[in-house]
């Protein structure tokens, strides 16, 4: 009785798909996609590490399936009556891992310059709902199984070393590199439908042409520094330190614009003080040292000048970001950014702001928060 039960739940779920092929592509990428936004939060967090770690695992599994099911190896095997979802649960996984490294990503208060990776992971998270069409195509199959593994090895391991540096970005790309050449040629054997579709040599070429991309994009610092994400960029007229916390004192914003309470603008007096607050997110006990390159435009040459660099370190662990702030005296009017950067130089974010010289003593609309 149990087992007709079963049966005819998975009978009337299969019919039900196949009703509805149109749609269940984009209803597995949705899926997908909310139980991420709904549960991720912090990259460190216990149950973060686990989902991620179970996505990863999970999509190897159902890969390795989804490729020998083209060889009948799990015909008369209780395998056999979910062949016909493994397809979906390929691009569940695709797009619950594509998903959550832009949820990452978008937190941070400004990609600037490293815009270009994140768009990339915006296009796969995207195409992801496209992808029923040609999961079965093989090399496309690895190829962006391994973009998933690598930006999967960057987060991972310097949470776990607690470190962030060159080497750990470069080991990181070595362990996603094996680990996925090693599944690969493992399924390869065992499976001749994969022999026969695509040649070994060529597939090998493709994913240490996608190592070398990834890595070209790393040293023009065109990757965040990940885990790490700016969380807050403020110009602030004060900053006082009150029982363990920040008093940020800044130009309130109008309030039609909804999304942002501080202005980016900043009215000057001169031999006063223009801070520059940021909070950063780490994982738990990883440090690292941070700089703030104050830069000005320069309307004479149409090019940015840096004009000064302003380092401090942080400990990651706390939910609010790490917090901390530079400040310069003696600026002049114009257009101003200040770029938030890791000892590598590897790009954070930017704040950017206008000083206007004050010509008036009315009061500014001014408000004070802690952080």
């Amino acid at each position: 009785m149990r087992k007709s039960l079963a049966s005819y739940r998975n009978s009337a779920f299969k019919n039900f798909i196949r009703r509805h092929s149109k749609y269940a592509p984009i209803l597995f990428f949705i899926g997908g996609f909310i139980f991420d936004t709904l549960t991720l939060g912090r990259i460190d967090r216990t149950y973060d590490l686990t989902v991620l770690c179970m996505h990863m695992t999970s999509l190897s599994i159902t890969l390795y399936l989804y490729n020998l099911a083209d060889d009948g190896r799990w015909e008369n095997t209780f395998l056999a009556r979910y062949e016909e979802y493994l397809p979906l649960a390929i691009q569940f996984f695709f797009g619950g891992l594509s998903s959550a490294y832009v949820i990452y990503f978008s937190r941070s208060v400004s990609l600037s310059k490293t815009a270009s990776f994140f768009i990339i992971l915006v296009l796969l998270l995207i195409a992801n709902e496209f992808l029923k069409k040609r999961i079965s195509n093989k090399y496309l199959q690895f190829g962006v199984y391994y973009f998933i593994s690598f930006t999967f090895f960057t987060f991972m391991i310097p949470v776990f070393l607690k470190e962030l540096n060159t080497t750990i970005f470069l080991i990181s790309g070595a362990v996603s590199l094996v680990s996925t050449l090693v599944l690969f040629t493992f399924i390869y054997s065992k499976s001749p439908s994969t022999r026969k579709e695509i040649k070994l040599g060529k597939m090998i070429g493709i994913i240490i042409a996608i190592y070398g991309i990834i890595n070209v994009f790393y040293f023009l610092r065109l990757i965040p520094p990940v885990p790490l994400a700016l969380d807050k960029g403020i110009v602030a007229h004060d900053i006082v330190l009150k029982n363990g916390r920040y008093e940020v004192t800044y130009e309130s914003e109008e309030s039609y614009i909804f999304w942002r309470k501080h202005k980016l603008e900043y009215n000057y007096t001169p031999d006063q003080r223009v801070y520059i607050f940021s909070s950063i997110f780490a994982p738990t006990d990883l440090k690292k040292a941070i700089f703030h390159r104050w830069r000005k435009y320069n309307d004479k040459t149409n090019e940015w000048e840096t004009v000064e660099d302003i380092g401090y370190d942080i400990t990651g662990g706390r939910d609010g970001g790490f917090r901390g702030y530079t400040y310069k005296t003696n600026v002049t009017p114009g257009e101003w950014e200040v770029q938030v950067l890791t000892e590598e130089e590897q790009m954070l974010g930017v704040i950017g702001f206008q000083i206007h010289l004050r010509t008036n003593e009315g009061p500014l609309n001014l408000k004070t928060s802690k952080f």
